[in-house]
């Protein structure tokens, strides 16, 4: 079965966003590990509003990879470049079995919980940046369960920036 990973950035008091979306804050300056998790992955999942961010920075970056976004508007158009899914459960059940490599859970935060409650996230990579934000868009919304998880690895970079690797407990 194919794994789901959550591999994700924030602030040191755990924002993953300013409120208006912005990721201006991010590192830019190293790779940090994000072309080797690139390629161990074949499918990209996101929310909507994390969907319709990305294309704020220009053409979507990920065409290369079967992508699916979540949404509860069933009104919502994406682009060619991706599949829109509204019911979440079963469709990833089912695409878990077929084959392929990993598959990337991007955000946002509401979809990062229902993936968390539905225990569907497997493994957990967090790039901790040496910020603190003060506000903006929390990486864990209410109501989250109790999620155990097992420390796998720890980077440090030069830039002060700690990227944590995490099995999620069965």
């Amino acid at each position: 079965m194919r794994k789901i990973v959550l591999f994700i950035a924030s602030s040191l008091d755990s924002y993953i966003a300013r409120s208006n979306g912005d990721i201006d804050w991010l590192f830019t300056d190293q790779n940090y590990g994000y072309t080797k998790f690139l390629d161990s992955i074949d499918t990209v999942l996101m929310g909507r509003k994390t969907y319709e961010q990305v294309l704020t920075f220009g053409e979507y970056p990920y065409p290369e990879k079967k992508s699916y976004v979540f949404t509860k508007n069933l009104d919502f158009q994406a682009t060619d470049d991706v599949e829109v899914v509204t019911h979440l459960e079963s469709f990833v059940k089912d695409l878990r079995l077929l084959d392929g490599k990993n598959i990337w859970l991007v955000g946002g935060s509401l979809l990062i919980r229902d993936f968390l409650n539905q225990n569907f996230v497997n493994e957990v990579i967090l790039s901790v940046h040496p910020i603190i934000l003060g506000e903006g868009i929390p990486l864990f919304v209410n109501p989250i369960n109790t999620t155990a998880l097992q420390l796998t690895g720890c980077q440090t970079y030069s830039s002060g920036l700690v990227q944590l690797s995490y099995d999620v407990a069965t």
